[in-house]
């Protein structure tokens, strides 16, 4: 009798990822607000690479993405050994999972935090240790300092935090580098860094010379526009990334995404005009929100959170019969995406009678 392939235990226990839904079908105009993604697509400069970049898909792609890591060590003002590039910045961290967790160790994080982060762990067999956010949505970082214990291996920190929205401030890190044990990594998840305008906030890149226990994770998915292409970095003390280089997927990043990544680093002053007009709209979002009754924790992502409790299916549901898909967390809330100004309007219509 053929019996079932033996898998792991722990994989039944593991949260499925669920992407953002697609718009459902209808007669009127639909928009997807569900997984922050970019509204705009690729500069023209972009796409010109891209179209070249595919003549060459029958070749490996640098297995180190060498002319991007260079690019980018440049811009940070970083050494290139200190840069390590994989599948979006969720696959590089699964890479610093992998080379820091072992079955039994723990991973201290926020929580509602990015989703990825209890799978990630959990497949690498650590045990997630979720903190509360605090009243107003934000890391409680002298909680999660507490929460460490002689088996934690990892801390995570998610700024601006993915899906509620406020960012972490460089003295509360410093503060936290400060009680953490020097053998604890850190990871500082700064995917929506280039939409902060909050003056306090941490930046990563600054902090690296005095914490080698530090590990910066960036994406080219959300201000440049490339989610389709999986690019991320992570930016480290030398011993760390040249950890994360070996576990890394061979030839993970593709010719295109880093040829894409590439020209988006040259084109970046146009994208960031772009950025800064998302986050005009996301102040404006926020305010009209406020208008009908919510009351939005501080923004500094591309997206807003909604803390809509018990009723979040009820919002979710409303979204969706008028024309626009929302990422609802089941009796917790609903995180919204910038988007275009029309589908932005018949969001703030639509949420307007479930304000608390």
């Amino acid at each position: 009798m053929p019996t079932t392939p033996r898998l792991r235990a722990a994989l039944s226990a593991l949260p499925a990822y669920r992407p953002g839904r697609a718009p459902a079908a209808g007669d009127g105009p639909s928009f997807k607000l569900s997984s922050n993604e970019n509204p705009y697509p690729p500069l023209p400069s972009v796409l010109a690479v891209l179209a070249d970049a595919d003549r060459d898909i029958n070749r490996y792609p640098d297995m180190f993405a060498t002319g991007l890591v260079h690019r980018l060590a440049e811009r940070h003002g970083l050494a290139p050994e200190q840069v390590v590039c994989g599948t979006g910045s969720v696959g590089v961290l699964g890479q610093v999972v992998q080379a820091t967790c072992e079955v039994g160790d723990e991973v201290v994080f926020a929580w509602r935090s990015f989703e990825a982060y209890p799978i990630v762990v959990g497949v690498s067999g650590a045990t997630a240790v979720r903190v509360p956010l605090d009243d107003r949505a934000r890391h409680d970082l002298p909680a999660m300092a507490a929460a460490v214990t002689e088996r934690t291996r990892l801390l995570l920190v998610c700024s601006p935090n993915n899906p509620t929205g406020p960012a972490v401030h460089e003295q509360e890190l410093r503060e936290l580098l400060a009680r953490v044990p020097e053998d604890v990594v850190v990871v500082l998840d700064e995917a929506y860094t280039e939409f902060v305008r909050d003056p306090d906030a941490v930046h990563g890149p600054a902090l690296l010379a005095e914490h080698p226990n530090l590990v910066v994770l960036r994406t080219f998915s959300k201000a440049y526009g490339l989610a389709s292409l999986r690019v991320g970095y992570a930016l480290a003390h030398p011993v760390v990334a040249d950890a994360l280089r070996t576990t890394a997927v061979p030839f993970g990043v593709s010719g295109p995404a880093q040829a894409a990544a590439v020209a988006s680093l040259d084109a970046e002053a146009e994208l960031l005009d772009r950025v800064a007009e998302l986050v005009v709209e996301r102040e404006r979002v926020r305010a009209g929100l406020a208008e009908v009754g919510w009351d939005v924790p501080e923004p500094q992502g591309n997206f807003v959170w909604l803390a809509a409790g018990d009723r979040t299916g009820d919002v979710v549901a409303a979204c969706e019969a008028a024309g626009v898909t929302v990422r609802g967390f089941a009796g917790e809330g609903v995180r919204c995406s910038i988007g275009e100004r029309e589908a932005n309007d018949l969001l703030i219509g639509t949420v307007g009678p479930f304000a608390p």
